[in-house]
C-alpha cells in the first residue's frame, strides 16, 4: 500500500512555527505548542496484563499517512533512558531523559523567519542549525563512529578497506561472534554515511521523491533494533521513545508518481540522532554480552526462529538491506554532495581505465554476449526451517519448479549493449515500452540510463558513469543498471532488431531459470547438502572474489566489474551470483507453507500484491543475507537498484510465479499456495463458499422460513430444540438498530452473503449497501431481491434430499427491497474501495461471522475509520474461529501463546485495542448463538461473540 500525501500547507506550517517560536518561550515552544500543532503518531497497545515484550508492535510500514510525519512530541512525553536488558538485573539504570530534538528545531523556528520556502524546498528548513554541517563537511575522523572505528573494527584489511564478515552461523553462537558481526554490521554502516559530504543530503529528499531524506535511514536502523529486541522481549523500555516513533516507519518504494513530500518533515540534527545511535550501540552490546539467553559459558549457543536473539540477528540483516539501498540513494545523490570515505573499499581494478565516450566497438570495448541453450531441469525453492543461518519470512517454505528448456545469455546486458538501444532512440519509441512503462519514462522524463552521465552535447550520446561516490569513464563491459521497466523495453527493441532465437519475444530471466544456471558448487542443491557451500557462510569479501568460483558480492570490490572478468558457472554463464542483481519475470511471492514472523510482521506480506518484480543474485554491495544463495528481494518495476538483467528466450511460458493485482491480498496468496499445492490460483476457483452445497446451506440459515410449505422444518421438532439460535442475519441487524446509531440514513452489510440481515436493515435504515467476496452469494442475493424463484436443497439422509423456496421472512416489502444495493468486494479492501467510490460514509455496519475469515483482518479493521460517520455503529459478531484455511496463523488477532512470555494472547483482548485504537468505544457485548442445518439430523451450533462499537470522531 502506498503512502499518500494530505498535501499539507507548508506556508500555513511555517506561520505557525514562526508564531510560536516569536513568543521568546522557548521551552513552549519545544514542549507544548508545537506538540499540540503536530499530532503524534507513537501508540504502544498495553494491557495491564501484558508483559514488557507485548507492549511493542511494529507498525505496518505501509499504513501512515505522510501528513503525520508532520509531528512533534513534547520532551516531557518521552520515556527515560534504559539500556536494561530482561532477565539479568543489570544495565545502567540510568534516569536521564533525552530530549533529543530541542535544540535543533527552536533553530529551525528561527531559520523560517529567513526562509520562503516552496514545498519543494521546504526540507532547508533543517539545514544551519548548530554547528553540525561543519562538522559533517570533509573526511570523518573517528569520533563519528559511535560504535569501533573502521580501523579496529572486524573486517578492516591491512589497508584499512572495511568489508563484510561472513554470515554467522547460528547453531554456533557465542557472545563474542555475535559483537564481532553487529560491529561490523554497525561500522559497515556509518562507514557509507561517511560519504555524505555536508549536512544537505541528510535532509534533501532523493530526486524522484519515493523515499524519506537520509536522516531518516541514519536513524531508522538503530531504532529497528530497540523496537525489535522489546517486542522479543530481551529489553524492556525504550532508549528514546520520540525516536522510536518517527524513525520507526519505512515506506514502500512507492508508485512512481507519487506524492511523498518528505521535505514537510522537521528532522532532529544529525548531531542528535549520533547521540542516540551512540546510546543504542551501548545498549544493543549490553544486550549482547549480558542476555542470559546468549550464555556460552557451557560452548556456543543455537539460535533458531523461537530464540529471542533471533531479533537481534533480525537487526543485522536488516541494516544490510539498508547499507545498500542507501548506497543507491547515495550514487543517486548530485556528486558534490558526496565524497568517498577513508575506509570504503577500492572500486574494482578496470574502473581506472580510460574508455571512449561515445560509439562502443563489440569486442574491444565489451564483449560478445552470445545466447547458451540450456536443458530442461526442476528447481526447488526454499529454505530449510532449520538452516543455520538467519532468514527473512519469504525465504521459509518450499515450491518445486518445473523449467523447461531456455535460452540465456552468457552475462548480463553491458552498458556497451544499452548503447546501441540508447543511440537508435529506444527512449523515444513507445512501442518498445508498456503502459506503465512508457507513462514512468515521460512522467521523469528520462532519455538514458539514471546512473549514466552526460560527457557531451545534447545529441552526442557521450556518457559516463556514475558510481556510489564518484564519476568514472564510461566502462562500457559493466553491466548497465537499470529498472525492469527499461530492461523489458531493451527485450522489445532486440526482438525487434534481430529476433528472438525462439518463437517467443525475448524476456528476462525466471527465479527458477537462475537457480538452475548458478553455480552448481553453490546453488540450492548443493547448500542444503552442506550449509557452508553457501559461500556467504565461510567468505568475507576480503576473499569472495577469489578462487575458482569468485564473484563480486560481500563488498568485495566497491563497484561492479567487467561481466567477462570471472569464470563462468557450469552452465557458461557468468556473473549468475554477485556484480548487479538481475530482473526476473516474477512478482515477489510467498512459497507454500509460509508464514509471517512475529518479531517482523509486515515485512514480506504487504509486498505480495503483483506489484513487486523479483530481483536475483545480489550485487557488489549486497552483504549477509542479502548475498545468500537463499536470498529472495524485490522493487517496484520503475525503481532503480545496483540491477541489470540478462536476456532469455524459450519456447514455452516462462516458469514465472505471477501474482495479479485484485487476486492476492497479503498472506491470502500463501493461503492459496498451500491448498492448491504447487500451483498459485485465483481466490476464487479454491473460494469454499462457491460451491453449492454452501450456497445452499446459507439460503437456509438467511431464509429460515424457507421449507413452511414442503414441511421441512429449519430444526427437526424435538425436545430442547435449539430454535433461539434461527434467525442470525436477522439478530445481528435488529442488535444494530436497537444501538441507536445517530442516524439511520446508510448501512452496510459486510460480508452480506445471500442478503437475509441486509433485508433485515432495510426496514429501518434509508439506504444499504451490501457486499459479499463470493459471486455465487451475491447473484442469489440479488435473485432473492428481485423475488425470483430461488430453490435449494436441504439434505435429509446420506444421498435423499428434500427441495425448499427460499421465501423473505415477515415484513420484507417492495419498499424494503428497493433499499439495498448488492455487489461484489472484499472486506481486505475496503479502504480501495472507498476510495473508487463504491463505498461510502455509513451510519451503521455489520459484519456477521466475517473476521475470522478473512486472509488479513487486521486490513480490514485497519479501514473502518474511513466509512463510520461519527455517532455511527459497528457490529462485529464473530466466534474467534481462526483456520488457516482461511487465514495465515500470522494474521489471526488471537488464539495462540506469546512465543517469549508464553502468556496467552486472546482476540478478544486484542480486537478491544484494535478497535479503541482506530476511534471506537465499546458499547456492547453479548453472547449470540446461531444454528448452521448440514443435514436434518446434524447442525453446527455456534455461539458467537457480538460487540457494538460506537465511532468518536
Amino acid at each position: 500500500m502506498m503512502l499518500r500525501s494530505n498535501k499539507v500547507s507548508t506556508k500555513a506550517m511555517i506561520a505557525s512555527v514562526r508564531s510560536i517560536a516569536n513568543t521568546g518561550n522557548k521551552r513552549s515552544f519545544c514542549s507544548s505548542s508545537l506538540s499540540s500543532l503536530f499530532e503524534t503518531q507513537a501508540r504502544v497497545r498495553t494491557t495491564p496484563s501484558m508483559t514488557p515484550s507485548m507492549r511493542v508492535r511494529h507498525s505496518n510500514r505501509h499504513t501512515l499517512p505522510v501528513s503525520t510525519l508532520l509531528r512533534y512530541r513534547s520532551s516531557a512525553a518521552l520515556s527515560p533512558v534504559d539500556d536494561t536488558v530482561t532477565g539479568t538485573g543489570t544495565g545502567t539504570g540510568t534516569e536521564e531523559i533525552i530530549t533529543g530534538h530541542s535544540e535543533g528545531h527552536v533553530a529551525a523556528a528561527e531559520a523560517r523567519n529567513k526562509l520562503d520556502a516552496s514545498n519543494e524546498e521546504a526540507w532547508r528548513i533543517n539545514l544551519g542549525r548548530g554547528s553540525n554541517n561543519q562538522w559533517l563537511t570533509g573526511p570523518r575522523t573517528d569520533d563519528w563512529f559511535t560504535g569501533l572505528p573502521p580501523s579496529q573494527c572486524p573486517g578492516v584489511d591491512d589497508h584499512g578497506a572495511l568489508r563484510s564478515l561472513p554470515l554467522p552461523n547460528l547453531n554456533a553462537v557465542t557472545r563474542e561472534s555475535a559483537k564481532e558481526y553487529f560491529d561490523n554490521s554497525w561500522a559497515l554502516y556509518e562507514t557509507l554515511f561517511a560519504g555524505l559530504n555536508s549536512e544537505e543530503y541528510f535532509y534533501r529528499p532523493p530526486v524522484h521523491g519515493l523515499r524519506h531524506p537520509q536522516i531518516f535511514y541514519y536513524g531508522h536502523t538503530p531504532c529497528l533494533y530497540i523496537n525489535k529486541l522489546r517486542v522479543a522481549g530481551v529489553l524492556s523500555k525504550p532508549v528514546n521513545a520520540y525516536f522510536e516513533s518517527i524513525f520507526e516507519i519505512g515506506v514502500d518504494e512507492q508508485i512512481w508518481d507519487d506524492d511523498l513530500a518528505p521535505g514537510r518533515m522537521l528532522w532532529p540534527t544529525v548531531s542528535e540522532v549520533h547521540e542516540y545511535r551512540k546510546r543504542v550501540y551501548e545498549t544493543v552490546v549490553n544486550a549482547i554480552m549480558t542476555h542470559p539467553s546468549l550464555d556460552d559459558s557451557n560452548g556456543p549457543v543455537a539460535v533458531n526462529q523461537d530464540h529471542p536473539m533471533w531479533a537481534l540477528f533480525m537487526g543485522f540483516e536488516h541494516e544490510r538491506i539498508h547499507f545498500e539501498t542507501s548506497s543507491v540513494l547515495f550514487r543517486e545523490a548530485p556528486n558534490h554532495l558526496v565524497q568517498t570515505p577513508n575506509n570504503w573499499p577500492p572500486l574494482h581494478p578496470s574502473a581506472q581505465k580510460n574508455t571512449p565516450t561515445s560509439h562502443p566497438i563489440e569486442g574491444v570495448d565489451y564483449p560478445p554476449n552470445k545466447m547458451i541453450a540450456v536443458n530442461a531441469d526442476s528447481v526447488d525453492l526454499g529454505k530449510p526451517a532449520d538452516f543455520p543461518s538467519y532468514g527473512w519470512d519469504n525465504e521459509y517454505g518450499e515450491r518445486s519448479v518445473s523449467v523447461p528448456p531456455f535460452q540465456a545469455s552468457e552475462h548480463m546486458i553491458t552498458n556497451g549493449e544499452f548503447w546501441k538501444f540508447v543511440s537508435e532512440g529506444g527512449y523515444r519509441k513507445k512501442e518498445y515500452w508498456c503502459d506503465d512503462g512508457w507513462a514512468w519514462r515521460s512522467h521523469r522524463n528520462l532519455k538514458w540510463p539514471f546512473f549514466w552521465e552526460t560527457a557531451g552535447p545534447a545529441g552526442s550520446h557521450e556518457y559516463s558513469l556514475r558510481t556510489v561516490f564518484k564519476i568514472i569513464s564510461m566502462p562500457w563491459d559493466w553491466p548497465v543498471d537499470c529498472t525492469y521497466y527499461e530492461a523489458k523495453a531493451f527485450c522489445r527493441w532486440q526482438t525487434t532488431k534481430e529476433g528472438s532465437p525462439t518463437s517467443k519475444p525475448f524476456r528476462v530471466l525466471t527465479e527458477a531459470e537462475h537457480h538452475v544456471i548458478r553455480n552448481q558448487e553453490h546453488n540450492l542443491k548443493a547448500v542444503r547438502e552442506d550449509a557452508n557451500a553457501d559461500k556467504v557462510m565461510v567468505r568475507g569479501g576480503d576473499t569472495f572474489a577469489e578462487g575458482s568460483t569468485g564473484s563480486n558480492v560481500n563488498l568485495a570490490f566497491a563497484s561492479q566489474n567487467p561481466v567477462d572478468y570471472f569464470a563462468p558457472s557450469h552452465t557458461g554463464h557468468r556473473d549468475t551470483t554477485g556484480n548487479a542483481w538481475e530482473w526476473t519475470e516474477d512478482h515477489f511471492n510467498p512459497l507454500k507453507g509460509f508464514e509471517v514472523h512475529h518479531v517482523y510482521d509486515d515485512f514480506s506480506s504487504p509486498c505480495f500484491d503483483g506489484k513487486h518484480s523479483m530481483i536475483v543474485g545480489g550485487s557488489f554491495v549486497s552483504t549477509g543475507d542479502e548475498a545468500s544463495v537463499f536470498a529472495r528481494f524485490h522493487f517496484r518495476p520503475h525503481f532503480l537498484q545496483h540491477s541489470g538483467f540478462r536476456l532469455v528466450a524459450s519456447e514455452e511460458d516462462a516458469p514465472a510465479t505471477h501474482l495479479f493485482a485484485g487476486q492476492f491480498s497479503g498472506q491470502v496468496a500463501a493461503r492459496n499456495e498451500s491448498l492448491a499445492e504447487e500451483k498459485v490460483i485465483d481466490d476464487v476457483s479454491g473460494n469454499v463458499y462457491e460451491t453449492d452445497d454452501s450456497l445452499h446451506m446459507y439460503l437456509g440459515l438467511h431464509y429460515p422460513s424457507s421449507g413452511t410449505k414442503e414441511s421441512v422444518a429449519p430444526i427437526i421438532n424435538h425436545k430442547n430444540s435449539p430454535i433461539h439460535g434461527l434467525g442470525f442475519p436477522q439478530r445481528v441487524a435488529d442488535l444494530l438498530t436497537s444501538l441507536n446509531p445517530t442516524k439511520t440514513e446508510n448501512a452496510l452489510d459486510m460480508g452480506c452473503a445471500v442478503g437475509g440481515a441486509s433485508f433485515e436493515l432495510a426496514k429501518t435504515f434509508d439506504n444499504v449497501d451490501a457486499f459479499d467476496f463470493s459471486n455465487t452469494f451475491v447473484a442469489a442475493a440479488k435473485q432473492m431481491q428481485a423475488k425470483e424463484d430461488v430453490r435449494f436443497s436441504v439434505p435429509m439422509e446420506a444421498d435423499i434430499f428434500d427441495e425448499v423456496r427460499a421465501v423473505h421472512e415477515e415484513g420484507v416489502t417492495q419498499e424494503v427491497l428497493d433499499k439495498v444495493n448488492f455487489f461484489q468486494g472484499d472486506a481486505c479492501k475496503i479502504g480501495e474501495m472507498a476510495a473508487e467510490g463504491a463505498l461510502g460514509k455509513y451510519d451503521g455496519v455489520i459484519m456477521s461471522n466475517l473476521l475470522c475469515r478473512l486472509p488479513d483482518p487486521l486490513q480490514c479493521l485497519n479501514s473502518l475509520p474511513r466509512i463510520v460517520n461519527k455517532g455511527g455503529v459497528v457490529v462485529l459478531v464473530t466466534p474467534f474461529s481462526w483456520l488457516e484455511q482461511f487465514t495465515p496463523r500470522g494474521k489471526w488477532l488471537g488464539g495462540f501463546y506469546d512465543p517469549v512470555s508464553k502468556e496467552p494472547l486472546r482476540s478478544k483482548d486484542e480486537l478491544h485495542l484494535i478497535m479503541e485504537e482506530r476511534g471506537f468505544e465499546k458499547i456492547h457485548e453479548e453472547e449470540m448463538p446461531l444454528v448452521i442445518r448440514e443435514h436434518q439430523r446434524k447442525y453446527q451450533y455456534i455461539v458467537s461473540e457480538a460487540t457494538g462499537w460506537r465511532k468518536l470522531e
